[in-house]
C-alpha cells in the first residue's frame, strides 16, 4: 500500500531536535524523503538512524545555521540539481530570545532572534519559493505561536518575530494566490520542547504533550488536499486532536 507522501520531498529546519525533529520522523514514515536541516549535527545522524531503521531509506542531513542566509541560498541550488523541486517545506527553527523587559534587551541578543526567527523565513522562502513552484502542490509550514497575536510581558523579542514572520507568510501567500503553493501557519501550542523548558523552568514536562503527537497533523498538512483548495493560507492549531481553519 502507497504510504501518502511517497516519492515528496521534503525539507525540514530544525530538525535536529523538538518539533522539528518530530516532524522529520512523520514525514519520513509517511513515505517522504526528508532533508533535514539542523545546527546539531550529532542531533541529525540520531534522527538519520531512527529515519532509516523505521524506513530503510536515508535522510539527506544539511548542517547549517538557520541564520546563514548565503547557505540557505547555497542549499536551494543544491535542491535544485538534485531534485529539481521540493514539495514540502517544514520551517521549525526557532530561537526563544532573551526573556526580559524590551528596555532591557542587549541589542546583540536582539538582532540573533531577529536573524533566526523573521530574517531567516525571508531567506528560506526567497530560496524555496522556485522549488514550490516546481512541485504538483508544494505546500510550506512555518511554526508560530500565541504570543504573536496575545503579547506577553517579557515575551518580546520571540513575540514579535513570530508575529512578523505571520504577516510575511501571509504576504508571500497572497503573491502565490494563482499558484498551486499554499502556506500553513501552525501553532502547536505547549510541547515537551526544550525551548519550553528554557521559557517555563519551573513548569513539569510531563504535563505537556510530547513533540511526536503532533506528527499526524503534519502529515495532513503536508498533503495536496487541504480541505480548504481557495485558501491562500491555512491557520491551523494543534490541541489533542488537529483542526483547521481558513485565515
Amino acid at each position: 500500500m502507497s504510504l501518502p507522501l511517497t516519492d515528496k520531498i521534503a525539507l525540514v529546519t530544525g530538525a535536529s531536535r523538538g518539533i522539528g525533529r518530530a516532524a522529520a520522523l512523520a514525514l519520513a514514515n509517511a513515505g517522504a524523503h526528508v532533508v533535514a536541516v539542523g545546527r546539531t549535527e550529532g542531533g541529525l545522524t540520531e534522527l538519520d538512524d531512527e529515519i532509516r531503521t523505521a524506513t530503510g531509506q536515508p535522510a539527506t542531513l544539511v548542517p547549517l545555521d538557520i541564520a546563514d542566509g548565503d547557505g540557505l541560498d547555497t542549499l536551494g541550488l543544491a535542491l535544485h540539481q538534485r531534485f529539481g523541486r521540493v514539495d514540502i517545506v517544514v520551517h521549525a527553527a526557532a530561537v526563544l530570545g532573551p526573556m526580559t523587559p524590551i528596555a532591557h534587551i542587549e541589542p546583540k541578543h536582539w538582532d540573533r532572534t531577529v536573524a533566526v526567527n523573521l530574517t531567516a523565513t525571508y531567506r528560506l522562502i526567497r530560496t524555496t519559493e522556485p522549488l514550490l513552484r516546481a512541485s504538483e502542490a508544494g505546500r510550506a509550514i512555518f511554526l508560530t505561536t500565541g504570543v504573536a497575536s496575545q503579547p506577553r510581558a517579557f515575551w518580546g523579542p520571540y513575540g514579535i518575530t513570530k508575529a512578523g514572520m505571520e504577516h510575511m507568510v501571509r504576504t508571500w501567500a497572497d503573491e502565490l494566490e494563482q499558484t498551486k503553493v499554499r502556506a500553513v501557519l501552525l501553532s502547536p501550542g505547549p510541547m515537551r520542547t526544550k525551548m519550553r523548558a528554557e521559557a517555563m523552568p519551573g513548569e513539569d514536562p510531563k504535563t505537556l504533550p510530547d513533540p511526536s503527537e503532533i506528527g499526524p497533523l503534519l502529515v495532513e498538512l503536508a498533503q495536496a488536499d487541504l480541505g480548504l483548495p481557495h485558501a491562500n493560507v491555512v491557520f491551523a492549531h494543534w490541541k489533542a486532536a488537529g483542526t483547521l481553519a481558513s485565515a
